[in-house]
């Protein structure tokens, strides 16, 4: 009975182990990843309204129902 409450007991801080770990290698992996630097490559700024038809209220409009 010792013997199996002894495995049990380590197979579940390994797992414990592995899991915390694995956690804090994903945390580091996104702190790591700029998702605001300038794109490289090719990359064009694309808008969903036409800046020249636009005035505030068609953009305020526009924030409120896109929800951006």
């Amino acid at each position: 009975m010792i013997v199996r409450t002894l495995k049990v007991f380590i197979l579940f801080t390994g797992c414990t182990l592995l899991f915390y770990y694995g956690i804090m290698w994903v945390n580091q992996e996104y702190e790591d990843y700029h998702r605001y630097d300038e794109p490289k490559g090719t990359a064009v700024k694309v808008n969903s309204v036409n800046q020249e038809d636009s005035n505030w209220f068609n953009r305020l409009l526009l924030f409120y129902l896109d929800g951006e």
